[in-house]
This record gives C-alpha cells, structure tokens and sequence, in this order.
C-alpha cells in the first residue's frame, strides 16, 4: 500500500465537536419540518426552476432527507451513513441545480444560492469526514481524507467570498438592513463584507483558519440575532427576509462545524491541508 493509501486507512480526521454536531442536526431538523409546513421548497433550498420535474414531489423529498439526515446524525449507528447520503445529496445539488443556472443567467439569486449551497456542501463534506468509517476510507478515500477535507474546507472559503462582494456590489439593499442604533450603517455594511472576504481567503490558503472559521461563525450568528430576528419579532416580515432568517440560521451552524475541524490548529497557527500535517 502506498503512503496516501497507509494515512487515508489509518489516520481519521478529526471529530468536530459534539454540540456543533448535535446543533448541525438539530438544524437540519428544523429544516426540514419547515418544508413540510411550507409545502415547498424551505429557503436554502430556493430557487427553483418552475419547470423542474416533479417540482413537487423534490421539495418534500429535500423536506424528508432532511429531517432523516437531522435525527439519524444524533444515533452513532447511522450518524455515519447518514452524513455519507446528505454529502452526496448536497453536492448533486450543487453540481446539477446551481452551477449550470450561474453559467446560463448569472444573477445575484443564482450566484447567492450557489454560494450558501457550497457552503453548506462544504459543511456537511466535513461531518462526513469526521463520521466516515472503514469502507468509507477503502471504497472513498480521496473524499474523506486529509486531501477530502482539505477541498471542503476551500469549498467553503470560497462560498464566502461573494457573499462577501454582495454586501459591496449591492450597498443600497445591505445597509438599510443595519439596526439604527449601531449607527454608520455603510461602514458596518462594508466592515461585515470584507470580514467575509477575509475569512474566505485566510480558510482557502490556510492563514489563521481557526481563528477566521471561529470569527466568520461569531459574525453570522450575529447578524442572525442583531439584523434578522428583530425584523421577525418587531415587524411583518416578507418572505425575502424569512428566507434570510432560515438561510441565515442554517449558515450558522454549518460555519461552526468547518470551526470546530480546525481546533487542533492554534488560533494564531496554520494549516497546510492535504500538503502537510492533518489538522
């Protein structure tokens, strides 16, 4: 057996920790329900094209994974194969749904949702190598090894970069959205973008990629609280801005399981992904 075959068999990346695990699921389940409820696609899902095949039926599907992916990730029996289904799942979404419509009409709905699908992909990418097994590791090796997770962690550095740019390309809409009281609400519009930017980039190359994963976690979540929740509680939200709220909970949780991958790497440290030492 060669080199990468002996580290792929017996050295297993690391576990994220359980409560992002179990907030990851938790989550999921949450989604999943919402579809049901919604009888549609849950946002995070959207859009989709009216013309898609059985449209219906899809979104109850995606309302069903979810919610079998969610509850079986909290079993350790079928944790491991429900992060193998969900992975797959979600990268077929990504390569079938989302990257073909940013080729054929590159707007910013196609470019937003390709960027939250790839993270979201990234972050599922990474249960998945925690959780993988031996046949796993024998029969899918190049994705769930030291290489696997380090492309599922650029895939999700680079799902940050636009929605980053967005919040500079598109200043009229995001600023309007910073609650009064913070006041200067384009430098905090233009602060949160380029953090976003900053955080994709020091991921993908491996600059202070715990720190970056653990800041970009902290700043979502935030805006969670600090932007959407209030929109929700103090007024009549439309379905623009619900979507945000979901879109943006589920974000949350997927930044805090790619942190959680990077804590054997020192906060002001490095990572060399698959080039070097599996972090």
């Amino acid at each position: 057996m060669d080199g990468l075959g002996r580290d792929s068999v017996q050295t297993k990346p690391t576990v994220p920790a359980r409560i992002s695990h179990f907030v990851f699921a938790f989550v999921l389940i949450g989604w999943g329900i919402l579809g049901l409820v919604k009888g549609d696609f849950a946002p995070g899902w959207q859009p989709v094209p009216e013309s898609m095949p059985a449209r219906q039926a899809l979104a109850y599907v995606c309302a069903f994974v979810c919610i079998a992916v969610g509850a079986a990730l909290l079993w350790r029996r079928t944790s491991t194969l429900a992060a193998r289904v969900f992975f797959f799942w979600l990268l077929i979404w990504l390569v079938v749904l989302r990257l073909p419509w940013m080729i054929v009409s590159f707007g910013v709905d196609h470019w937003w949702s390709a960027s939250s699908t790839a993270m979201l992909t990234a972050a599922a990418w990474i249960v998945y190598v925690s959780l993988a097994n031996d046949w796993d590791r024998q029969h899918l090796g190049l994705v769930v090894d030291r290489q696997g997770l380090a492309l599922a962690r650029i895939l999700f550095g680079l799902g940050l970069i636009p929605i980053g740019l967005a919040h500079f390309l598109y200043l009229e809409a995001t600023a309007p959205l910073v609650p009064p009281w913070l006041m200067w609400p384009v430098f905090w519009a233009y602060f949160t973008g380029a953090a976003f930017i900053a955080a994709g980039i020091a991921i993908i190359i491996g600059v202070l990629p715990r720190l970056a994963s653990m800041l970009v976690t902290l700043q979502i979540g935030l805006l969670t609280l600090v932007v959407w929740v209030p929109i929700v509680l103090t007024g009549h939200p439309n379905a623009f801005q619900w979507g945000e709220v979901v879109v943006s909970i589920i974000l949350t949780a997927c930044s805090w399981a790619v942190a959680d991958s990077f804590r054997d790497v020192p906060w002001l440290g490095f990572s060399l992904g698959s080039r070097g030492k599996l972090s």
